[in-house]
C-alpha cells in the first residue's frame, strides 16, 4: 500500500488555496492563543542566569502544548462526530495545531542568541517577552484574517488595548511572584 504524496502534500496538513471553514480556523486561533499565553507564561519567570534553561523550557513548553491540543481537539471531535478520526481528519487537527509552534519560534531565536553571546541573556529574555506580547497583540489582526476581513482602525485599537492588557498581566504576575 503506497503512499499518496500528492494528496499528502495538497491536502488539509499543507493546503491553503481555499479558506478556512469556522471549525478549522476557531481550531487554529484557540492554538494560536494556547500558544502564546503558555509561552509567555514559560519565558517570565527566568532569569537571565537560566539563559541555557529558558530555550529548553520554552521549546519543551510549545511541544507538549502542541501535542496536548492537538490530542485535545482529536478527542472534541471524535465526541461531536460520534466516529474515530479518518487519516485526513488527523492530519487536519495537527495542521490547526502548528500555530502554537509558531508562537516558540522568535522567542527561542531570540533567547538562542543570547545563549550565543550575541545579545545580553537579560536583554534576549526581555525581548523575547516582548515579541510574545506583540504576537498576543497581533491575535487581533489574525482573528480578522481568518474571518476574511480587512484590519480597521478598531482592530489597531483593540491590538494595542490588548497588548496592554497582556502587560499589566505580565507585571502582576512578576510583582507577586518574584
Amino acid at each position: 500500500m503506497g503512499v499518496d504524496t500528492h494528496a499528502l502534500l495538497h491536502g488539509p496538513l499543507f493546503s491553503r488555496s481555499r479558506p478556512l471553514d469556522r471549525d478549522n480556523a476557531a481550531s487554529r486561533i484557540s492554538a494560536y492563543i494556547y500558544g502564546n499565553v503558555l509561552v509567555l507564561a514559560a519565558l517570565v519567570p527566568f532569569v537571565a542566569a537560566d539563559k541555557h534553561l529558558g530555550v529548553l523550557v520554552v521549546l519543551g513548553t510549545a511541544l507538549s502544548t502542541f501535542v496536548a491540543h492537538a490530542f485535545a481537539e482529536a478527542v472534541g471531535h471524535t465526541v461531536r462526530e460520534r466516529s474515530p478520526l479518518t487519516w485526513a481528519e488527523q492530519a487536519r487537527e495537527l495542521r490547526n495545531s502548528i500555530p502554537i509552534l509558531s508562537s516558540a519560534v522568535l522567542p527561542c531565536a531570540i533567547l538562542a542568541a543570547g545563549w550565543l553571546g550575541w545579545l545580553e541573556p537579560r536583554t534576549a529574555q526581555i525581548l523575547a517577552e516582548v515579541a510574545i506580547l506583540i504576537r498576543i497583540g497581533g491575535i487581533v489582526f489574525v482573528i480578522a484574517r481568518l474571518k476574511g476581513e480587512r484590519p480597521t482602525r478598531e482592530s489597531m485599537y483593540g491590538a494595542v488595548l490588548l497588548t496592554a492588557i497582556a502587560t499589566t498581566v505580565v507585571i502582576i504576575k512578576v510583582v507577586l511572584t518574584h
